[in-house]
């Protein structure tokens, strides 16, 4: 979930950086306004579009890193809490900031009631006007247009022009949209400027239907005319603006944008391309946590490979070889080749089909394995096993060996198994920092029951895993 939020944050930046630096200062006052509106919705939408030609068209993940399992020689360790999101933990304090949220859009629903409640209503067929005495306020909500009696005639005049292209344009649903996203999104600081852009937009598109007819000069001397009460309200349409007075001005001296100016609106095509190519190569935050420099040589090793082909068990046991780490006592091999004729294995990288024998990347396989009592979709069979997973390890590792090891701090096991065509967990390895604990580790994922294996074309396929193992002594 933390993923998804870091994404429409980055997203919506990128779209409003655009509109600053390109579009903000030209006289297409509808496309800019249909570009925040568009725009602000694409924000939330395109972090789920998964283009399937675009992830298969780059390197993929030879192995799937599930998130690491940490185990505690402390007996106040709760297996079952151990991976759990993070996210849930923040959840009651987005809540609480919705909750106050709400209330501050109720407050303001209620002052504008009681302004209607307070004033003189006259029905127009367009609209509904509310007189307000002693008041020299002038906005509009929805298809109610509110005037202070206090202003003078000319400015009424004015004013009712000005506030009646709000309500045929209905400009109110604009920012109550942006209001909602304000009580969901209350931490999202890019949501108020939007809404803040679009609010002077709206100014601009009713000062340009006034001034045709009025004439310029005549109407921005008006603006500048007094001091008027203005409604601190962030979803109504306000005339009397103190703080876009100036830009009113400004961009109703402007010329009229050119039309060829328009191909700056294409700017955005290859921005929403990168952003399609971002969401639909990345992984989910939860599957890249606590990544380590092992599965880094893996990923990297793994991709130039496969450009080539798919690999063969033995080719994928060589791979594993040389991503990692030597230890202490281990024999140091001159080249790969010594250490393939010693083993006897083969390294040939040839292109195909993928057939039953042989393994596949996690990130293309059409069905996960799945683990006993696991069911849903393939995202939800890949949680269900993280938490088994976890579970198992947690509830199974020998925490005793801190004493006997006389360990200290953190401890980090790199672990790696396979579940084959026929569900069974096979080719376990571990790497650790005493030999003692990479034979715990073998032995607890060896308790991994029997799977349901994964699937590609309907037909069984291996599928290989890594999994870090923290055992944290106390």
């Amino acid at each position: 979930m933390m993923h998804y939020v870091v994404q429409t944050l980055a997203f919506q930046a990128l779209f409003l950086l655009v509109y600053d630096l390109f579009l903000k200062k030209e006289t297409f006052f509808n496309w800019n306004r249909a570009y925040l509106l568009v725009t602000a919705v694409l924000s939330f939408v395109l972090p789920f579009i998964k283009i399937e030609a675009i992830q298969q068209s780059v390197g993929q993940d030879f192995a799937v890193q599930l998130p690491a399992v940490l185990v505690a020689n402390s007996p106040a360790v709760d297996p079952s809490l151990v991976g759990s999101d993070p996210w849930f933990s923040w959840s009651y304090v987005w809540l609480l900031g919705v909750v106050v949220a709400l209330f501050i859009f109720t407050k303001k629903l209620l002052s504008i009631a009681r302004l209607r409640k307070r004033g003189v209503a006259t029905r127009f067929k367009e609209f509904t006007l509310i007189r307000i005495f002693d008041s020299m306020a002038a906005f509009t909500f929805f298809r109610t247009i509110f005037l202070g009696e206090d202003l003078s005639q000319q400015q009424r005049e004015i004013v009712l022009q000005h506030e009646q292209v709000h309500v045929k344009q209905w400009h109110t649903i604009d920012l109550l949209f942006f209001e909602g996203l304000r009580v969901l999104c209350w931490f999202n600081p890019l949501v108020y400027i939007y809404q803040k852009r679009l609010t002077v937009l709206h100014e601009f598109i009713a000062d340009r239907h006034v001034a045709t007819q009025k004439g310029t000069s005549a109407y921005y001397q008006e603006l500048l005319s007094q001091v008027f009460q203005t409604q601190n309200v962030s979803f109504v349409n306000t005339f009397f603006n103190h703080s876009l007075i100036k830009k009113r001005i400004i961009m109703l001296q402007k010329s009229k944008s050119r039309s060829a100016k328009l191909l700056k609106f294409a700017l955005v095509l290859p921005l929403l391309a990168a952003m399609l190519l971002y969401v639909s190569c990345a992984q989910e935050a939860e599957a890249k946590n606590d990544k380590t420099e092992v599965m880094t040589k893996i990923e990297e090793l793994s991709e130039a490979i496969m450009k080539k082909g798919n690999l063969t068990d033995e080719e994928a046991k060589a791979l594993e070889f040389l991503a990692t780490p030597a230890k202490e006592g281990d024999k140091v091999y001159e080249s790969v080749e010594e250490y393939l004729e010693e083993n006897k294995m083969a390294l040939n990288t040839r292109s195909g089909s993928v057939t039953q024998d042989k393994d596949i990347p996690f990130a293309v396989v059409e069905k996960v394995p799945t683990y006993p009592g696991c069911s849903g979709t393939n995202d939800e069979l890949k949680k269900c096993m993280v938490q088994k997973i976890t579970q198992l390890v947690s509830s199974n590792f020998n925490t005793k060996l801190a004493d006997s090891l006389k360990l200290e701090g953190k401890q980090r096991i790199v672990s790696m198994f396979k579940i084959d065509k026929y569900g069974n967990v096979v080719d376990i390895k571990s790497r650790a920092p005493h030999p003692t604990l990479e034979s715990e580790a073998i032995r607890v994922l060896k308790l991994i029951p029997k799977m349901k294996p994964g699937e590609e074309k309907e037909k069984p396929v291996a599928v290989m895993y890594s999994l870090p193992i923290i055992f944290e002594v106390k």
